[in-house]
């Protein structure tokens, strides 16, 4: 992976914009951005096909709580203290429409996902706020991108198990509420259809920050399948009644 950046002036004042690419190189007409002819290779992959919806309390499914430490652990308390006070309201660093981010999405209940299966690429389509996340299979390295949301996430498949690596995350993305991370957090998955039941999707996500955690820990999600029906639009802006304000706190509004 590399990055060129184009400098150009804008003529509102002098003001500069960088306008980067990043630019992949897997071997000639390989990677994700060259799909023709590579479609016949996409049949040797598992069928992961409908729409996969959260199991709470499925047997084999695990949910364990960080352990912060330092800084981590005393703003977490701080926050906590806070919401408690305020009858579980707790300050937010974003509006509530704001997307939960990794990887805390991957626990989100009620909104089903699917996922869809292209050259050198498997892409995770969210029902819950209407979110992709972009896994890239096709052999090459973490890019050098501002932190997002998801972050930048590479994989690979181990037989049928699609083991993703995902680092570059915002700070600001919390792992669960109020419980945030630092720039060196790093998600590792293990996606998987259950041995015992082709219907039943297992995901097995490991967190690790040396800086923000006592100690790593590893949720265990599992699925449900369903080829009946597909995502509903989610968008969260429409109807936003419950803003917050540039402190963070929740405002109710009729």
């Amino acid at each position: 992976m590399k990055s060129s950046c184009v400098r150009r002036s804008v003529a509102f004042g002098a003001i500069a914009l960088c306008f980067c690419s990043f630019v992949y190189s897997a071997g000639e007409n390989k990677g994700a951005a060259y799909p023709k002819g590579q479609y016949a290779a996409l049949d040797k992959l598992p069928d992961w096909g409908g729409v996969w919806t959260l199991e709470f309390g499925a047997p084999g499914s695990k949910r364990e709580v960080p352990s912060l430490k330092g800084k981590y652990l005393a703003d977490y308390q701080k926050w906590k203290a806070d919401a408690d006070a305020k009858h579980g309201a707790g300050r937010k660093v974003g509006d509530n429409c704001t997307p939960p981010g990794m990887p805390y999405i991957m626990g989100v209940g009620q909104y089903p996902i699917e996922f869809f299966f292209t050259p050198g690429r498997v892409t995770i389509h969210h029902e819950a706020w209407m979110q992709w996340r972009s896994i890239y299979t096709d052999g090459r390295e973490h890019a050098d991108t501002e932190p997002s949301f998801y972050g930048d996430s590479i994989g690979k498949w181990e037989g049928d198990t699609l083991v993703v690596d995902t680092v570059s995350i915002k700070p600001t993305v919390a792992l669960t509420p109020g419980m945030f991370h630092s720039d060196k957090v790093k998600i590792t998955e293990r996606i998987h259809l259950d041995a015992k039941n082709p219907e039943r999707l297992v995901v097995e996500l490991t967190v690790n920050d040396p800086e923000a955690l006592a100690k790593p820990y590893t949720n265990v999600y599992t699925y449900s399948r369903s080829r009946e029906f597909g995502l509903l639009e989610f968008i969260c802006a429409e109807n936003d009644r419950n803003k917050t304000d540039a402190e963070g706190n929740t405002l109710f509004h009729e």
